[in-house]
């Protein structure tokens, strides 16, 4: 168990350093460091030798400043014994360093003069984050900077593990090779994690270099990486499965009741009725016509859609990308969803888990191989499972993207999905590019084209030559 004290090393009439002590296992670890904060010894509570339960070891509240002094020991030792807690759990190695580090998380701390330090200018993009041109768009998206927040988290934990703040001059191909081996040996993160980590450090180099900060040559050629085509494995709902879901039965509550009994993994923590059951249908319907991130999906209203005529239209911006896409409704029963019965935005995490229900009812059973969340691990594992186990929010966008390929133009496609250019959007739905589909296309068009035309006559004159 551990024991947190603050203390005085001086009793010298002027302020003095408040030092934090952390005693792990009666005394098989003692660790101490200065908080950063004093204090003139005369407003100290210090215990009394014949009477120790006078005096607690914090300022005495005698005026404003102390009591201002007093809570933010306070606040310390509360995230002191919650992180020892925490971090004693996932094996992570308490010492000097990790408690320095620990402060400064309690409150914010960050060497602002220090440009060199690879966290500074993270955190400099992400106070920035509003004001950043990316193209002809002033301002960062909510997720990117939701990936600058947990790439410092990482390179936070990083530098616990290797006792050190890391500088952009330490950047060398070895220190990124380790770097990368922690990640995917000692955190487990799945290749594309790990290497969306490694682009977005690379991505952090070159704008320090854009300020003027040394950075090291080979930080700007880092080698990014994700998973081989072989080893991906994507679920989408075809044609023949969206109509297993449209059509099957949610009414009954009792056989609802029933199911919810003999299926209490799936159906925990969610409400198994008729109604948000048919809730969680539309979404799906829905959300594999338009083609869209489950984010942008769940926050369309009626103030998205728009009429021309007698077509029907969704503008929508997506959030991620900040790009302007409008889709084109044709589908009777899309049409009649958006007409007439507009599902409930429904918690993203809490529609995954509707999802997996209604496809289980549907009968999308199938034993398939695909990554699957580990809730002990917080890490996705690689298996076969039933389909209806891998199936989210997020399959319904590649499941538009693959059912259309080849019978739409992929760049159709890809103006309502929002990829930027085509070997992206092939690379989401793991398809090779193919030439001859895109020849084949050019000639039904032209065939289509020129098919309504009548052919010309022309008068060949006979100038009686041979």
């Amino acid at each position: 168990m551990a024991s947190i004290k603050f203390r005085l090393r001086s009793e010298a009439n002027k302020n003095v350093a408040i030092k934090v002590r952390i005693i792990l296992g009666r005394g098989k670890q003692d660790l101490e460091l200065n908080t950063g904060f004093t204090i003139n010894p005369k407003d100290w509570n210090t215990p009394d030798k014949e009477n120790p339960k006078k005096g607690d070891n914090f300022p005495k509240q005698n005026n404003p400043e102390n009591k201002v002094l007093f809570n933010n020991l306070k606040k310390l030792e509360s995230f002191l014994f919650k992180s020892v807690n925490t971090d004693l759990g996932e094996s992570v190695v308490i010492d000097t360093f990790w408690l320095e580090a620990k402060i400064n998380d309690c409150f914010k701390r960050v060497v602002k003069n220090d440009k060199g330090l690879l966290i500074n200018h993270t955190q400099y993009i992400i106070d920035n984050a509003s004001t950043r041109t990316i193209g002809n768009n002033t301002g960062l998206s909510k997720e990117t900077i939701k990936s600058y927040v947990s790439f410092k988290k990482v390179i936070l934990e990083y530098q616990l593990t290797i006792k050190k703040q890391i500088q952009f001059i330490d950047l060398t191909a070895p220190f990124i090779e380790k770097f990368k081996i922690w990640m995917l040996t000692k955190k487990k993160y799945a290749k594309n994690t790990a290497g969306r980590k490694l682009q977005m450090l690379k991505t952090i180099c070159i704008d320090a270099e854009k300020h003027e900060i040394p950075v090291t040559p080979y930080s700007k050629i880092i080698q990014h990486f994700g998973e081989s085509n072989k080893d991906r494995y994507i679920q989408t709902l075809s044609f023949t499965e969206l109509e297993q879901i449209k059509n099957v039965d949610l009414s009954n509550a009792e056989q609802l009741k029933e199911f919810k009994a003999s299926n209490p993994e799936l159906t925990k923590g969610i409400s198994i009725t008729p109604e948000a059951l048919d809730n969680a249908r539309k979404w799906i319907l829905l959300g594999c016509e338009i083609g869209q991130r489950g984010g942008d999906l769940l926050k369309i209203t009626n103030e998205n859609i728009r009429y021309k005529g007698t077509n029907i239209y969704i503008d929508i911006i997506q959030q991620k990308t900040n790009k302007s896409v409008t889709i084109g409704i044709i589908a009777p029963h899309v049409i009649d969803i958006i007409e007439n019965h507009l599902p409930k935005e429904v918690p993203h995490q809490k529609l995954n888990d509707y999802v997996k229900v209604v496809c289980k009812l549907a009968g999308i059973n199938e034993t398939v191989k695909g990554s699957k969340l580990n809730t002990a691990t917080n890490r996705k594992e690689l298996g076969t499972y039933p389909k209806h186990e891998l199936i989210t929010t997020h399959c319904f966008r590649r499941s538009f993207a693959t059912n259309y390929y080849k019978k739409i133009p992929t760049a159709v496609l890809i103006g309502i999905t929002g990829h930027s250019k085509e070997s992206l959007f092939l690379t989401y739905i793991n398809q090779r590019e193919d030439k001859d589909s895109n020849a084949d296309l050019f000639m039904k068009f032209y065939s289509d084209l020129h098919k309504d035309k009548t052919p010309e006559m022309k008068v060949i004159l006979n100038t009686g030559t041979v």
